[in-house]
């Protein structure tokens, strides 16, 4: 790339029309954002996050240190546009009741769907769906392994109206609401 002197710049806006040189600026000003533009990894369809979304203690309340992944979530959406379907999957550890862990991880699924709602995504995007303990990723008999389990996924669930991956669009999951009542 080939740099021009800023004087010279400056004695060329001179001669030329405003507009032109108003679309200029425009796109000097946005050249270094464009080098900021977010990257995004998947694995399996799913949408690897930057931190882990984290909420409080056997509630759905989601914790303040979950904004950069939602954050993330929401940048995904945005710059993905044909993606028109993203599951939320809620999944617990083995350490409530069945049925307690099934309404959990639905909650917990609705709870980040109504978070990325407000900060104004198509709600017909997004389909939450819990597991309860059903899926884990780590034996459940260590601390470590119960965090592991706790956990919101985000999966890639349909392109352009088409389902991805031969699965149903709610992964075999509990769908825990409509997103858009």
């Amino acid at each position: 790339m080939k740099w021009i002197h800023p004087s010279y710049l400056a004695k060329a806006f001179d001669k030329l029309p405003l507009l032109f040189v108003s679309s200029l600026l425009i796109l000097f000003v946005s050249l270094p954002t464009l080098a900021q533009a977010q990257t995004f990894e998947l694995q399996d369809h799913r949408l690897v996050l930057p931190t882990p979304i984290h909420f409080k203690t056997g509630t759905a309340e989601l914790s303040p240190e979950s904004e950069s992944a939602l954050q993330h979530i929401k940048a995904y959406l945005e710059a993905k546009t044909a993606i028109s379907l993203l599951r939320i999957e809620g999944h617990t550890d083995e350490s409530t009741p069945a049925m307690d862990a099934q309404k959990l991880s639905e909650q917990r699924a609705m709870a980040v769907v109504r978070w990325l709602v407000a900060q104004g995504v198509d709600c017909k995007r997004l389909i939450p769906v819990g597991f309860g303990s059903g899926k884990p990723t780590a034996p459940n008999n260590t601390p470590e392994g119960k965090a592991r389990n706790r956990r919101i996924e985000v999966v890639n669930a349909a392109l352009r109206s088409r389902a991805i991956g031969g699965m149903p669009v709610d992964g075999g999951g509990l769908v825990a609401a409509d997103p858009c009542l």
